[in-house]
């Protein structure tokens, strides 16, 4: 019997002894298995690496959750590709808004604009918002704290007037980039959130998180989050479908009357 086949035989015989007898919950068999996997297979195999061991008993876990028996080395090969989807899938999907929108935005001057496209325009003296939203957006910027902008042209000149988040799930980062957005409904700039899959927001909590109302989340966290999939309307959170039509009236008040672009606002309001 082979190292890999004895600790994955000593992982399951623990675990089914702890699990399946109702005797434990499953992740506390589980955190057992492990721990007796491995101090049994360093008693065994005492001339054995013990991270050679640990390997094992890290195989004979994923076997049972997954039902794929997977060496060490394909695990490293199935965690790396989760990773470098990680970092590379929510890029995707911020590049993937502006060729979505921006067909019918254009027609009514908006656009929607990566980072590198607002810096370019910063850098090249294309933005003519007021000084102390330059300073604000070079910040931003900065700091890469926004995925997106909305960008008007008007009369010639271009205007950031809004901060897009774009996440492939509203769990992710949702409390750290709940702040932000407020700063920027604060100094008049409109705030939003798209999100690919809003199976999360069924939830109270991020229900909250998005309209505020509760003793954890007295004000709302964005002028509107538009969710492309697993949608419940509530308040202010939308339809993707929405979106243009919200831009449309955003752009208005803002290029007119920017001093009722407070954190209150809503797309719909008189």
């Amino acid at each position: 019997m082979t190292i890999q086949r004895r600790v994955q035989e000593l992982y399951l015989q623990k675990f089914n002894e702890l699990h399946v007898s109702n005797a434990r919950p499953e992740t506390q068999a589980q955190k057992h298995a492990m721990q007796h996997a491995f101090e049994r297979a360093l008693a065994e195999y005492p001339n054995e690496c013990a991270s050679t061991l640990w390997k094992c008993v890290h195989s004979a876990h994923i076997t049972r959750k997954s039902g794929a028996e997977l060496t060490s080395e394909q695990i490293n090969e199935v965690i790396s590709a989760e990773q470098s989807w990680k970092k590379s899938s929510g890029h995707a999907f911020e590049e993937f808004l502006p060729k979505f929108y921006n067909p019918s935005l254009e027609e009514h001057g908006i656009k929607i604009c990566l980072q590198r496209e607002v810096s370019s325009l910063l850098t090249n003296n294309q933005l003519h918002n007021r000084p102390r939203d330059i300073e604000i957006l070079s910040a931003w910027l900065g700091q890469g704290v926004f995925d997106l902008y909305t960008v008007v042209c008007h009369e010639g000149r271009n205007f950031v007037i809004g901060t897009i988040q774009a996440k492939t799930s509203i769990r992710d980062r949702v409390t750290r980039d709940r702040e932000p957005a407020i700063q920027a409904m604060e100094t008049f700039f409109w705030a939003t959130a798209i999100v690919l899959d809003g199976d999360f927001l069924r939830l109270p909590k991020f229900q909250a998180m998005v309209n505020g109302g509760t003793r954890n989340f007295s004000q709302n966290g964005w002028h509107g989050m538009y969710v492309f999939s697993e949608l419940e309307r509530n308040d202010r959170i939308y339809d993707q479908s929405d979106f243009v039509q919200h831009c449309v009236i955003a752009k208005d008040l803002w290029l007119n009357e920017r001093q009722e672009f407070d954190i209150n606002w809503y797309p719909n309001s008189d």
